[in-house]
């Protein structure tokens, strides 16, 4: 078991550990968020045939080339075409089809005159503006042609890639499947939200904090409660989930107090890996194997948890998702205010990000307590301390992982 060790090393060793999970069907909305797990080409050409981009009126357009506001051209109708429809004759010189977005170019036609560049008459259309050949038409295949691939194995489905698998005629798609994540917190203090606090109790934050950050990271939460601070009870609830999970997170009793249970259990069923990372919040973090699956055991202080989560659970959860890029977002920012550190830790300081002409600012969020919860709610991002960094300045240059951009990758 490794002790004290940095937290790229802590992450490698995580990132080594967790592979990607099998894939699975799922319907198309069922499949948005998720990682395609198969290559998707065109069984045909898109749009299959010319059509109008706009409504107006289907023509030849060298009939219209002299066509002016004050020299209207005007043209035989005969017939109108809206979508959805076949056309039933071509278009001739002198004649024209008034016609729908979206409906087929009938034969002979091979531009559209928009409807508000023309007058209808009786039986009549009068062209007030000459187009050229292919105004306003939308070719066969000027999307996606047939037989090319059109979506990759690894690309995160967007709305959009849930509209194309629809355009490619695809009801469901292989995704990988998304980790289940037993989420487990320990103490003899916890209590449910809606249950009284009595002398000292404290309500069971982590449970749900640490939940909401497995669903937003693309998991699925097992929430198994409360375990006390007894070997038994925790070497229950332990065993019960992961035996239902891809992985198992556990909040609190990772330090070294006598009542601090949970690096004891998990050594003691599974394989630990490392225990304690040079940084802050979130120092007592262990992390190993458990049956072949991934456990961490998080430390109890809400902003220390999900620090350590941000870390470490949430890339190793992308992985097993099939995402590649497995990092939030970073910038450097200028520094609004004065940082402290405490020399040989990476400290993560809860932050707020603005952007301001291009130009990226950053201050920290408010009090940095590894229990103060509040300053998690008024960050967007997290201020990266080096460890040989002693006091941040105004003015210095400082890297900052933004917590709230979407990932697409």
């Amino acid at each position: 078991m490794l002790t004290d060790i940095t937290v790229e090393q802590a992450l490698d060793l995580v990132l080594g550990a967790v592979n990607r999970l099998d894939d699975e069907s799922r319907g198309l909305l069922d499949c948005l968020g998720g990682v395609l797990a198969e290559d998707v080409s065109a069984d045909m050409d898109i749009p299959p045939f010319d059509n109008s981009a706009m409504d107006g009126y289907a023509v030849v357009a060298a009939d219209t080339s002299s066509a002016t506001g004050g020299n209207p051209v005007v043209l035989k109708v005969i017939a109108d075409l809206p979508a959805g429809y076949a056309p039933k004759s071509p278009v001739g010189r002198g004649e024209a089809v008034r016609i729908m977005t979206g409906a087929p170019m009938p034969p002979g036609s091979d531009a559209v005159v928009r409807s508000e560049d023309a007058e209808r008459g009786e039986g009549v259309v009068r062209i007030l503006k000459g187009v050229a050949p292919g105004y306003d038409v939308r070719m066969a295949g000027e999307d996606v042609r047939r037989g090319e691939m059109v979506l990759k194995s690894g690309i995160v489905v967007r709305p959009g890639e849930v509209g194309m698998l629809a355009t490619l005629g695809r009801r469901e798609a292989r995704i990988y499947r998304a980790p289940m994540v037993a989420v487990l917190t320990t103490g003899d203090e916890l209590v449910e939200p809606d249950e009284p606090v009595t002398p000292g109790k404290i309500r069971n934050s982590n449970l749900y904090s640490l939940s909401a950050q497995v669903i937003a990271a693309g998991g699925r939460p097992l929430l198994l409660g409360v375990a006390r601070d007894r070997v038994g009870t925790l070497e229950s609830k332990v065993r019960a989930g992961i035996a239902q999970a891809d992985m198992l997170i556990t909040s609190g009793g990772v330090s070294v107090g006598d009542y601090d249970v949970v690096k004891t259990v998990l050594s003691d069923l599974g394989e630990i890996i490392f225990w304690r990372v040079k940084m802050r919040p979130g120092a007592p973090v262990v992390f190993g194997r458990l049956e072949a699956k991934p456990m961490f055991g998080l430390p109890g202080n809400p902003t220390a948890s999900m620090v350590a989560f941000e870390q470490f659970v949430r890339p190793a959860l992308l992985k097993m998702a099939g995402r590649t890029r497995l990092r939030r977002h970073e910038v450097e920012a200028t520094l609004e205010g004065t940082v402290k550190n405490r020399m040989g830790f990476r400290n993560f300081v809860r932050a707020v990000a603005t952007e301001r002409d291009g130009e990226w600012y950053v201050r920290a969020s408010g009090a940095q307590g590894s229990a103060i919860l509040r300053s998690m709610v008024q960050s967007n991002s997290l201020l990266v301390v080096p460890e040989m960094a002693g006091r941040l300045q105004p003015g210095d240059r400082a890297h900052v992982q933004l917590l709230d951009l979407p990932e697409t990758e």
